[in-house]
């Protein structure tokens, strides 16, 4: 008997009241209903599975602190996806104001996970998905007004992930690193920051070219610790098969001290001595 997983098909029925909340208030249109109702779908399937993989039924305390970081990252895609595809401009505050709290709630999961002695991969992997996908949406968004190469930040772990697709040494499991954390978030902060139209053209595209630079750096350094602990590839020993042993046969040779130039015709070719 199959064990009912509750807590992702709650997320899902959670993230169409928000969807709707938000077209009552700022206005959505078919486009922002589709990809939030889309990455609400998604987001439950995927956890569906991740519980099944786990070996539990339910989601922990910090896991639900990021289902609501998550619900409001879906709302967020709504209004992006809008904006890109309808026409209209997005609601710069109510889209900065939601980034702004899925972004602070990010530093309080890991906190209730280790308060609580939940922390577990799923959780990790659920909280690390949030992340990138809203650092991939707010690069969609503020690309038509920056430049096209900012979508690098958005799309730089998922190239990574396709990466280790292909060379299988880059999908080993990387050591934890409290830079690399760092890194992530100030990708979200300042993606928002450019967002939020608050700086001139000029210091926005100074700014994320320097979140840029730390971006690379974090993952050329992650890509380098893989190469150098990658595994070497072992080539199976050549197994030869025994040789049976030959018993020794001793023959008596009689010594000559001279041969007659008679009988050089029969000589062998190689002497026993």
């Amino acid at each position: 008997m199959s064990t009912v997983r509750t807590g992702p098909q709650i997320g899902l029925i959670v993230q169409i009241m928000l969807l709707a909340g938000v077209a009552a208030t700022v206005g959505l249109g078919v486009a922002g209903w589709l990809a939030g109702l889309a990455y609400g779908v998604v987001t439950c399937l995927a956890l569906v599975r991740g519980l099944r993989h786990a070996g539990t039924d339910r989601l922990g305390p910090a896991d639900w602190v990021t289902m609501g970081r998550g619900l409001l990252v879906g709302a967020v895609t709504a209004l992006i996806a809008d904006a890109l595809t309808g026409g209209r401009p997005a609601p710069v505050a109510v889209l900065v104001a939601m980034t702004a709290v899925a972004l602070a709630l990010d530093a309080v999961d890991g906190k209730v996970a280790r308060r609580t002695g939940t922390t577990s991969a799923l959780g990790a992997r659920f909280d690390m998905e949030v992340d990138s996908f809203l650092v991939l949406m707010l690069s969609l968004y503020v690309a038509p007004s920056v430049g096209v190469w900012v979508l690098a930040i958005g799309l730089m772990r998922y190239v990574f992930l396709a990466a280790g697709w292909v060379l299988p040494w880059m999908d080993a499991q990387l050591p934890p690193r409290y830079w690399r954390k760092v890194v992530a978030a100030v990708q979200g902060i300042m993606l928002a920051v450019a967002a939020s139209q608050v700086l001139p053209g000029m210091l926005t595209t100074v700014v994320l070219v320097a979140a840029l630079g730390m971006l690379v750096e974090s993952f050329g350094r992650d890509v380098s610790w893989l190469w150098r602990h990658r595994a070497v590839r072992t080539v199976p020993a050549l197994v030869v098969p025994a040789v049976p042993t030959v018993p020794t046969v001793t023959i008596g040779v009689r010594r000559v001290d001279r041969v007659d130039e008679r009988d050089l015709s029969t000589a062998p070719v190689l002497s026993l001595r």
